[in-house]
């Protein structure tokens, strides 16, 4: 029965309401017969009978809607309400008819002009405190739903994101594990100096991890000290420019930035004496990365993979689209900028 009360929203402050609007509704038509301010008029046994019936007439409503299902649509409110009315209207005559009969006035109360009155007050209450409580009661239904489904869709988004970062962080490992296993062959002190940088960057990496978005800072600095761990490596072969941030409070999933570098290293072959160019430039609801095209000739014919599984974690986070832009000696993508007031 509890739970039965609870489902129907009947807020302190929504009976509060029905009491105070029972009250003046009495004195209104106590004024309306007496013509006259007496005493009488604000006495509260009226507005309590009204109270009782409305409270009735919230219960029959209440089953009503848990009979037929629970559906956030006009055609089932109005259902809802025509099904309440008429069990509503043929209760009280049920009710009113048991009580005359057992105190014998049955002629008094049953004649056509009594029932008339009554019946139009039983429907005038059903409008009135049925309308009262049906708007009430799908509006807190449908702040329940949005609740609910805002709770689902953050869950399912957590998920999905688990999935991608799942994918996206043994990329990283692998790729920088592979530039560490050249690097032994070749010169063992500077691979011992990137193993260390290494392990200071995939700490990043791990801390992130648990994390759906991340500052740009955090992002940026990142980035920059990714680079300078392939610079370790490749020398100034690649170049990378980075624009003034002129977005304050800006996010970005994690390892974007560095996602997006690591693909202009891995898919163009630089030179100290013809270098990669790598530029971030930042808008106010934007961030490019542009790089200079110059393809490796053994490039991955498969390659892509990465900026799909960026891409699906924008559209999780229902930004707008991460655009990719290809001319004869340039590549763009331009990420959205995501901000907090608007996710």
């Amino acid at each position: 029965m509890k739970k039965f009360f609870q489902s129907l929203y009947l807020s302190k402050y929504f009976l509060a309401f029905i009491v105070i609007f029972a009250y003046l509704e009495s004195i209104q038509i106590r004024f309306f017969f007496s013509k006259s301010f007496r005493w009488f008029l604000f006495t509260p046994d009226a507005a309590i009978g009204q109270l009782i019936n409305a409270m009735l007439l919230f219960v029959i409503i209440g089953l009503v809607i848990r009979r037929f299902e629970e559906k956030l649509t006009l055609s089932h409110a109005l259902s809802v309400f025509t099904i309440s009315l008429v069990v509503y209207v043929i209760g009280n005559n049920i009710l009113s008819f048991l009580i005359s009969l057992a105190f014998n006035t049955v002629a008094r109360n049953f004649n056509f002009n009594s029932l008339a009155s009554s019946n139009i007050k039983y429907v005038v209450d059903v409008f009135v405190y049925g309308g009262f409580f049906l708007a009430h009661y799908y509006f807190h239904k449908n702040q329940e739903d949005k609740k609910k489904i805002s709770e689902l869709e953050k869950a399912q988004i957590e998920s999905q994101l688990s999935k991608l970062k799942a994918q996206l962080d043994p990329h990283f490992l692998f790729n920088n594990l592979n530039v560490l296993d050249q690097l032994i062959e070749e010169d063992q002190k500077q691979a011992s100096a990137f193993l260390h940088d290494f392990s200071d960057i995939y700490r990043y990496v791990l801390q992130s991890s648990d994390k759906q978005l991340v500052s740009l800072e955090e992002e940026l600095e990142f980035a920059q000290r990714y680079f300078r761990l392939m610079q370790q490596k490749y020398g100034d072969a690649y170049i990378l420019k980075v624009g003034s941030v002129i977005s304050k409070g800006a996010l970005l999933p994690a390892l974007s930035l560095q996602l997006l570098i690591e693909n202009a290293i891995e898919h163009n072959l630089g030179t100290e004496k013809d270098p990669v160019l790598i530029e971030l430039c930042f808008e106010e609801k934007s961030l490019s990365i542009i790089n200079s095209l110059k393809p490796k000739k053994n490039s991955k014919k498969n390659g892509g993979r990465a900026l799909l599984n960026l891409k699906s974690q924008f559209q999780l986070f229902g930004s707008a689209e991460v655009l990719v832009e290809k001319s004869e000696d340039k590549f763009v993508v331009r990420l959205p900028l995501i901000f907090k007031d608007a996710h």
